[in-house]
């Protein structure tokens, strides 16, 4: 596992549970809005110094008797050759395990689910499938995406769809398709795109989010009865 960052403790992350964070370097998208380029770009992997599996697991071991959860983060986790090594691990040792992921690997999804191996799924929603490629600028195969969220609406584990919203590449029409798309899913997060943090793409640093944040909330309110939980943050 390539790990770029630790979050030594979060209440938020994992409802219900009090967890770390890692932050695996590498993703298969390029997300204009991104905030963390040095987990994402190839050239600048090596600018940040990774956390040794050694040094994560001598962290776990000091507070085992204080956390209960992992949230694995990225980039995109499922990049990891021995993710599933890497979880059957946390597993053994009584950890419950919550995955962020883009989506982008079903059949990996899938594996890891029928293992029993995650207790809580985060998948991004980039936008409505016709038009993935405007935000993720990158090769994408939307069956996968498409398949992944269909498993994760007929699994028995809790999990959530989440959207980031930034108004000139997301408008209302496409956030109500998402919607639709995701409609009778358990729980529906759209969050508010904030640019004062530089930008995997430079263009899009400090430009003000068209889709205001009240706006955002009028949108919310014309989908909240599709979901269990639909929320903005």
């Amino acid at each position: 596992m390539r790990i770029g960052g630790l979050q030594a403790i979060t209440l938020l992350d994992f409802p219900g549970r009090v967890a770390c964070t890692i932050f695996t370097k590498a993703c298969n998208f390029r997300c204009h809005f991104c905030h963390n380029p040095e987990l994402v770009l190839p050239e600048m992997l090596g600018s940040t110094p990774d956390l040794s599996e050694e040094d994560f697991w001598k962290f776990l071991a000091e507070r085992r008797d204080f956390l209960d959860a992992v949230c694995i983060s990225g980039g995109e986790p499922t990049l990891q050759a021995d993710l599933s090594d890497f979880i059957s691990r946390l597993k053994k040792q009584g950890f419950a395990v919550k995955l962020d992921t883009n989506g982008s690997n079903y059949a990996l999804l899938k594996g890891l689910l029928d293992a029993n191996l995650l207790d809580y799924v985060a998948m991004d929603i980039k936008q409505v499938p016709e038009k993935y490629f405007q935000v993720v600028n990158a090769p994408v195969d939307i069956e996968q995406i498409k398949a992944s969220v269909e498993l994760l609406k007929s699994s028995k584990i809790p999990y959530e769809f989440r959207t980031t919203v930034l108004g000139s590449l997301i408008s209302e029409e496409d956030v109500l398709g998402m919607a639709e798309w995701l409609s009778g899913a358990r729980a529906y997060h759209l969050q508010h795109a904030r640019t004062n943090r530089p930008t995997l793409n430079a263009e899009y640093h400090l430009r003000p989010n068209e889709l205001t944040l009240s706006q955002l909330k009028e949108i919310h309110q014309k989908i909240v009865d599709k979901f269990e939980i639909c929320t903005v943050r």
